[in-house]
């Protein structure tokens, strides 16, 4: 034991209002705490104050637990095993039988032999490969030319392309740069948090495979992942980018030939992806954007998720097993025609027809992937149009049929003003 850290879990939601309901994925939660309803939002009591008051009495009492205990500092307590009462755990009837001794054990260490962390970290980030993209990228930074150049990836790189997104941003804001003035191209296996935060007119090219976290909090950027030409399995069924990919993503686009693995998009909030594959807990708590799933998903797809649209290719009609129907509804894709003849237009996502949508972003995947699933769907497209399922959260419809309204009353107070 002996880690500076603290968790306070749950407690400082309970004192804001947090009644512990468990329906946090539902969005109904009865006092407006996790929840995106403006009816529920509405019964939000709490207040900044609450929290800062539970965290002085939680001062509080630890300062008289030290006082109790004879001890005058935090950095005192580290690592004081001796000090913790294990009676009520260890009694316990399921810990019968457990050997809890190495667990608590305290090394027999003098006085002077500190326990607690007592030298800095070194991240190493004068090593960092950013460091020499950055480098390479001196025209864009400095005056916005195009570049683009080929380096390799190892798994050891780590959030490849955030510090020279942070480049981009202190010079050029949220804003970034023109579209594809950073093109990197990057062979071999990425580490964690690839492309984590990608600032738009960055496009990473990867050619080969990343790990998890692939496009978090992705800023505007491109991120594409591809296979190497040596590869010879089917891309559909092989994975190319691990777990929690595009994780609170906020703008950008991603293209993936290859399966993702699990929770893909989750907290997805306006990015757009491309991917013939998921795990399970595909699109969870999703937001906004669009997500375009070329093969088969995971279970508890669309759990929780609120705003934007997902298009699953579902020629086997298995699709709706698979999904989370609690929030959202799951429709055929309507051709063009159809959608313009029965449709509202107010209903349309990002108003535009669903399948031009699909078949834009289907056309990109093959031209930034070369992607063989895409060629074959696009090859016969009036026919494979039919196997795709459309992902439409009821609080999104509800939200663009308000919008619309609200729209139609703002026109109609113009006009008669004008009158």
């Amino acid at each position: 034991l002996g880690a500076d850290e603290f968790g306070f879990a749950t407690a400082p939601l309970v004192a804001e209002g947090c009644i512990m309901m468990r329906k946090c994925h539902l969005n109904t939660c009865p006092v407006g705490v996790a929840t995106q309803d403006p009816v529920l939002r509405r019964k939000f009591q709490g207040k900044p104050e609450h929290v800062v008051n539970y965290f002085f009495f939680v001062a509080d009492e630890v300062r008289e637990l030290m006082a109790r205990l004879g001890v005058r500092s935090m950095d005192e307590l580290i690592g004081r095993a001796d000090l913790l009462d294990m009676r009520v755990g260890v009694s316990h009837w399921k810990a019968k039988g457990l050997d809890f001794s190495r667990i608590f054990y305290m090394p027999p260490v003098s006085s002077e032999v500190p326990r607690r962390v007592s030298l800095s970290q070194d991240h190493g980030l004068e090593g960092a490969l950013d460091n020499r993209l950055i480098d390479l990228s001196r025209a864009a930074l400095d005056r916005q030319e195009k570049v683009s150049f080929i380096v390799p990836i190892r798994n050891v790189n780590r959030t490849v392309g955030t510090m020279l997104s942070g480049e981009v941003a202190r010079r050029y804001g949220h804003q970034g740069l023109p579209d594809d003035c950073i093109h990197i191209q990057l062979n071999g296996t990425a580490g964690q948090s690839f492309a984590a935060f990608l600032a738009a007119g960055i496009t990473l090219d990867l050619v080969g495979q990343a790990n998890d976290y692939v496009g978090k909090g992705l800023s505007g950027g491109r991120v594409i992942v591809r296979p190497t030409n040596e590869f010879q399995g089917a891309s559909h069924e092989n994975m190319i980018v691990g777990n929690t990919v595009l994780y609170g993503a906020v703008e950008g686009e991603a293209f993936f030939s290859g399966v993702a693995g699990e929770r893909f998009a989750v907290r997805n909030s306006g990015a757009s992806a491309v991917v013939e594959g998921t795990g399970d807990h595909g699109c969870e708590y999703m937001t906004g954007g669009t997500v375009v799933v070329l093969g088969e998903t995971g279970r508890n797809f669309a759990a929780g998720m609120s705003g934007g649209v997902a298009y699953v290719w579902d020629p086997q009609g298995l699709f709706e097993a698979h999904c989370n129907l609690s929030m959202v509804a799951v429709e055929p894709l309507r051709s063009t025609a159809e959608q313009i003849a029965h449709v509202e237009p107010a209903l349309w996502h990002r108003a535009e027809c669903d399948e031009i949508i699909l078949k834009q972003y289907i056309e990109k995947h093959l031209r930034y992937t070369g992607s063989e699933v895409a060629r074959q769907l696009l090859a016969n497209w009036e026919k494979t149009r039919e196997g795709f399922k459309k992902v439409f959260p009821h609080e999104y419809r509800r939200a663009l049929g308000e919008m619309h309204q609200q729209s139609k009353a703002s026109r109609a107070a113009k006009s008669k003003a004008v009158a």
